[in-house]
């Protein structure tokens, strides 16, 4: 029996390990490989977290600083001509600026989606390698380990991302540029400002959380793993 014993430790890799239930474990080498990537990844996402958070938070910013502005102005002026070709500029410029944080932002966002993907990938590593931790870690079907982060939350998801925010505001600044336009060009006529200020702050706001959405409907069209197979071969196997 101990000749027997000694000669399957001897078939073994020299990387392989003993595992709980008295099988070969996954390889040391393997392990580092997944734990680095896995700490990579986890880096990724506090970075497009961060760098969308920074650009969200500089567009308010500037939206902030802009009225102001546009405050300061109305008093010297008296809401008069030059009013009118300020608030203009400044909120034809801050809805540039809108729409190009929204671009930004949406990317970030969609990035994060696929770097959350490769986590939960690499975590049903650590299950198939090693089963006596699933009493202590989080295990849950493949289809739902992007819920459990938050990352699928329903069809009013669009509203509650960064990107979301950012398009809600931008819309209300372009449709205030229009409306702005519309009531000098009707000689100050308030209505015709409202009027066309909420058409074109409707259409913009359906407009990107309509890009919005295909952005994350082509995410779930081509994932980059495929939640409805298994999530990773078990260990040992080719």
């Amino acid at each position: 029996m101990t000749g027997e014993h000694v000669q399957t430790v001897t078939k073994l890799s020299p990387n392989s390990v003993i595992s709980s239930e008295g099988g070969p474990g996954p390889r040391s080498a393997a392990v580092t490989f997944i734990t680095t990537e896995h700490f990579t990844l986890q880096g990724a996402r506090a970075a497009t977290i961060a760098e969308s958070t920074g650009r969200a938070t500089m567009f308010l910013g500037s939206v902030s600083a802009g009225l102001v502005a546009l405050g300061l102005i109305a008093t010297a002026t008296h809401i008069g001509a030059t009013f009118y070709a300020f608030g203009v500029v400044v909120l034809a410029t801050l809805s540039f600026v809108g729409f190009v944080t929204f671009e930004r932002v949406l990317q970030s966002g969609v990035e994060d989606h696929g770097y959350a993907q490769r986590i939960a990938r690499l975590r049903a590593f650590y299950f198939d390698s090693a089963p006596d931790l699933t009493g202590y870690l989080v295990s849950v079907p493949p289809p739902q380990r992007l819920s459990i982060q938050g990352l699928d939350t329903g069809h009013w998801r669009g509203f509650r991302t960064i990107a979301g925010m950012v398009g809600v505001v931008t819309a209300v600044l372009a449709g205030s540029a229009a409306g702005l336009i519309a009531a000098v060009a009707a000689g100050h006529c308030a209505v015709a400002g409202f009027v066309t200020g909420s058409v074109v702050a409707v259409a913009t706001v359906m407009a990107l959380m309509r890009v919005q959405n295909a952005a994350w409907e082509q995410i779930r069209q081509h994932p980059y793993f495929d939640c409805r197979r298994a999530a990773m071969p078990p260990a040992g196997s080719e």
